[in-house]
């Protein structure tokens, strides 16, 4: 990715919205002011349709195996997110289960937050996700690299991210820019293999028996969430998640 100083500015200021807008800093850029052009009318009628107000929170889900990418938004008001629209990978890269090491091609598989709003990406626009964690690392290993740069981003190819097409990617990068922009700390981004029901997790530990292990760790957070529809309140601990 490009501008690595310019896009460590950018998160910085995702840290510093109360202080600093967020919206305007990001419309400077050309790709993200046409975005606004082209999108922003659109979604805002939607989100209005939607009830979510002027104001909302957003987490996104993503599955592997069915190549789909939801994002759910919700007001300040209210205690559960809703989904409010649902984008198709692009394209695909490696296998089901998790990154472990730099060049394997594999997209993470956890429980992580959008870090970077690139607006001069190579890949048009792109959202950084916060990956390896302290659970990549220790699956990874001392003296092995993890790799990173992985990014949910426009365009239509990848090696271990979540590509949208150039498109779609401006709804989701705008939408993002608006839930900062109003409050919210850090985006959820939580990548599963595929949804995680009994069934599914039978189909595919069949398929995959060595992540059987780690995909049990992470079926509590689907589970709790298709339950209750809240944002997880996940812990790194000990090199494995645990839902608090």
């Amino acid at each position: 990715m490009k501008l690595t100083c310019l896009i460590f500015l950018l998160s910085m200021s995702m840290m510093a919205n109360a202080q600093n807008n967020f919206k305007a800093t990001q419309i400077k850029f050309e790709r993200v002011e046409k975005a606004y052009d082209e999108k922003w009318e659109a979604l805002k009628k939607s989100i209005k349709a939607a009830g979510y107000g002027n104001d909302f929170s957003m987490l996104i889900n993503a599955y592997k195996a069915e190549g789909k990418l939801e994002v759910w938004l919700k007001s300040k008001s209210d205690k559960n997110h809703s989904l409010f629209r649902t984008y198709d990978f692009c394209a695909h890269s490696g296998t089901l289960g998790p990154k472990v090491i730099k060049g394997d091609g594999q997209t993470p598989e956890g429980f992580y937050y959008i870090n970077v709003f690139n607006p001069m990406s190579s890949f048009h626009l792109s959202l950084g996700v916060n990956y390896p964690n302290a659970v990549d690392l220790a699956r990874t290993g001392k003296n092995r690299k993890t790799g990173g740069d992985i990014y949910i981003h426009g365009n239509c190819v990848t090696v271990g991210c979540i590509p949208l097409t150039d498109d779609k990617i401006k709804e989701v990068y705008i939408l993002g820019i608006e839930a900062i922009n109003t409050g919210q700390d850090k985006i959820p981004v939580n990548i599963y293999p595929f949804k995680m029901t009994d069934a599914n997790m039978k189909k595919y530990s069949a398929q995959f028996p060595l992540q059987l292990r780690f995909w049990k760790t992470l079926q509590p957070g689907y589970l709790a969430f298709e339950k209750n529809k809240t944002a997880l309140n996940m812990k790194e601990d000990k090199g494995q998640y645990v839902l608090r």
